[in-house]
């Protein structure tokens, strides 16, 4: 499918902005992805950012509810056990800390960190949409800069 899509221009557009959807690889793989494709920084700045928020609110007003239903089998009980526990632990940061914790938690481009991660802690914790929603998005937007400059700064020494 990426083959199809990245043969043209639109299609690595449209490339940039499905990836930074995922979890996991969000920005951290959507950004270099754009990069190599040779995309303007700014319109692949833009789409990874764009892409990266669109799952945000779904997660912050309905994992609660996904959780409680998936909690109903066994099997997907244990999952669920397992991405609260994370929640918890980077809620620890962010109850602390406050819009600064999630901020970080979100900012940071590392494995483990995110909008996917910063959206299930604020749904964990409780953190209203109002209020997670612009410290999520200013987050996402530093994590987009620091991965344009790395991105970059490395095709360049390439």
């Amino acid at each position: 499918m990426l083959t199809w899509l990245g043969s043209t221009y639109i299609g690595k557009m449209i490339s940039v902005f499905l990836i930074s959807m995922l979890p996991i690889v969000e920005l951290r793989g959507a950004i270099p992805f754009g990069v190599s494709m040779d995309l303007p920084i700014l319109v692949t700045f833009l789409l990874g950012v764009a892409g990266n928020m669109v799952p945000v609110p779904f997660i912050i007003l309905f994992l609660r509810c996904i959780f409680d239903w998936m909690r109903k089998n066994p099997r997907t009980e244990k999952w669920v056990d397992k991405l609260e526990k994370k929640a918890h632990l980077n809620g620890q940061k962010v109850q602390k800390y406050r819009r600064l914790g999630l901020y970080i938690l979100v900012a940071i481009p590392l494995p483990g960190t995110g909008a996917w991660t910063g959206s299930l802690v604020a749904s964990v914790l409780n953190i209203r949409l109002r209020d997670a929603l612009p410290v999520i998005t200013l987050g996402v937007i530093t994590a987009g800069v620091l991965m344009i400059c790395i991105s970059y700064g490395v095709k360049t020494l390439i």
